[in-house]
């Protein structure tokens, strides 16, 4: 037991270096950590990895799912919602059937039942692959809010339809009507049980007299109850937690205090941030394991079967693409559309180019029994696992490399932000100092010399107002602040050094305090 402890501490270390060195390289680092897991595997004696697979939804979709919604804009997802819904439900059926007919064809074994159930799984795109990827590009903000939104529905969608090939391959039938009345319920099912229970929770917060450890204890128990509630009652967990939580994400100025919200981003960042990375590593670590499994099937002939599934998956992809383009060029004719704009070419080649697994795709293989309910293996359990490891690793080596050089060259410009970031930011700031100082002089005017620490405050957020300066760059000035603040912080360090007697506790106060101005003005 402590040897295995050990190993997965050591795991963590690694996890923690390939994601650094991914970032000084500019390379997505979900490729890093998959090779690492398949080298990691082929060291003699590395303890073998087994996640029981019933857990596998349990221990990670909920929370990075949770975490997903909570940071999606639901303004942006409203606007893109034609297109994010027809890419979550439509494009993923369509894929999912696309992958079900070529595997019962090509593939020896493959019943259409067990076509489906890999199409489920792999039809997906990662939202957590696309964004480690785009980070190191600059994107228009509609590209990242239609891949955000549409991770978060179709993991939902595609899980539905892997339930339903599960229980087609285990029973050897298929009754639409049954399956039609059960995925309506998952579907409203699933957003009822995760509002309710994100409403619950939201009162809880509210009534009770929590404190800002209790508030992140309960926001860390929230994604995994709405989850089992709603599958308890056979609804959509994915769903129940998606939400739920951007039920709760649209409200959390109501029930969280400043700093419970600050604390709980700082913990949830690092805990889905630890999960994320587990499990690109399980995906290299486990396939040895799977490849040893696959009995009389070839490595050669299942990673053919892999190239297979893979193009099939990016050809869906950009037809669906164009698809849209044409449905959107077609329909503004008739309705009003998000985009009054006339799409580019180049839209569609990106969207369809963008349609990386991961994380969603391996936790559906892993949850796959060893055996049916009458104790016999499940049929070609191994190749699907190894199908579904080629499809990750090569969508995220081939376009995970490929696709900020195709960003890069086709220099796609943003038509809906066409102010410079920081111009909206000192814009926002002088509006913000004008309310500050109405609101002063209108309803505190006698408050200012009982206070001379208003006063001041009143002066320094007039003459922001009276500034006509607004940076654009900073420049010069950037490096004169950090090093102001620099000072600043050994000076408290050697203060504390210095003075045995002085609570630590008060300077570590003022380290956040100027930690917080620099991460203000985005120097951090």
């Amino acid at each position: 037991m402590l040897q295995n402890f050990i190993f997965f501490l050591v795991i963590v270390g690694i996890i923690v270096l390939l994601i650094m060195l991914a970032n000084k390289i500019k390379v997505a680092y979900p490729i890093l950590l998959v090779f690492a897991g398949l080298g990691i595997s082929f060291i003699p004696g590395i303890p073998v990895v087994h996640v029981e697979p019933e857990l596998i939804f349990l221990i990670f979709l909920p929370p990075l799912l949770y975490e997903a919604a909570w940071n999606t804009s639901w303004k942006e997802l409203w606007r893109w919602r034609r297109i994010i819904f027809s890419f979550a439900f439509v494009v993923v059926f369509f894929t999912a059937l696309s992958v079900g007919l070529v595997a019962n064809y090509f593939i020896p074994g493959f019943s259409l039942a067990l076509g489906f159930l890999l199409g489920g799984i792999v039809s997906p795109p990662d939202a957590v692959s696309a964004g480690a990827i785009l980070k190191f590009v600059k994107i228009p903000k509609r590209f990242s809010s239609i891949l955000e939104g549409e991770s978060l529905l179709n993991d939902a969608s595609s899980l539905i339809i892997f339930r339903f090939a599960m229980v087609a391959t285990a029973t050897g039938q298929f009754i639409w009507q049954d399956a039609a009345g059960s995925f309506v319920w998952m579907c409203l099912g699933g957003v009822a049980i995760g509002t309710l229970i994100a409403f619950i929770f939201m009162k809880l917060h509210k009534l009770l007299p929590t404190d800002v450890n209790m508030d992140i204890i309960l926001t860390l128990m929230t994604p995994f109850i709405m989850y089992i509630t709603a599958e308890e009652l056979h609804a959509s967990g994915i769903l129940a937690v998606v939400s739920g939580g951007l039920f709760l994400s649209n409200r959390s100025h109501t029930f969280l205090s400043s700093s419970a919200r600050l604390r709980t981003v700082n913990v949830w960042e690092s805990f889905c941030f630890l999960l994320n990375g587990l499990v690109f590593m399980l995906i290299g670590l486990n396939l040895p394991q799977i490849v040893g499994g696959m009995g009389e099937t070839s490595i050669y002939t299942a990673f053919g079967y892999g190239v297979l599934v893979t193009v099939v998956l990016i050809v869906v992809r950009f037809f669906a693409a164009y698809m849209a383009v044409i449905t959107t060029v077609v329909m503004r004719n008739f309705i009003s559309v998000a985009d009054p704009q006339m799409p580019s070419w180049k839209t569609p080649v990106i969207m369809g180019w963008s349609g990386m697994r991961g994380v969603v795709s391996l936790a559906a293989a892993l949850s796959i029994p060893l055996t049916l309910e009458d104790g016999s293996p499940f049929p070609q359990r191994n190749l699907i696992l190894f199908i579904t490891f080629v499809v990750i690793l090569l969508t995220l080596v081939v376009q995970g490399l490929t696709l900020p050089l195709l960003i890069e060259r086709f220099k796609i410009q943003d038509p809906d932000f066409t102010k410079p970031a920081k111009q909206i930011d000192s814009e926002i700031q002088i509006e913000l100092a004008k309310i500050a100082v109405d609101k002063i002089r209108k309803e505190y005017p006698e408050k200012l010399e009982k206070f001379p620490v208003l006063k001041d405050q009143l002066q320094a957020w007039e003459t922001r107002l009276n500034s006509s300066e607004i940076i654009f760059n900073y420049g010069e000035y950037e490096k004169i602040y950090k090093d102001i603040l620099e000072a600043q912080r050994q000076w408290l360090i050697n203060k504390n050094r210095q003075e045995l007697l002085l609570d630590e506790e008060i300077i570590r106060k003022h380290l956040r305090l100027l930690d917080l101005q620099q991460e203000k003005i985005g120097m951090g």
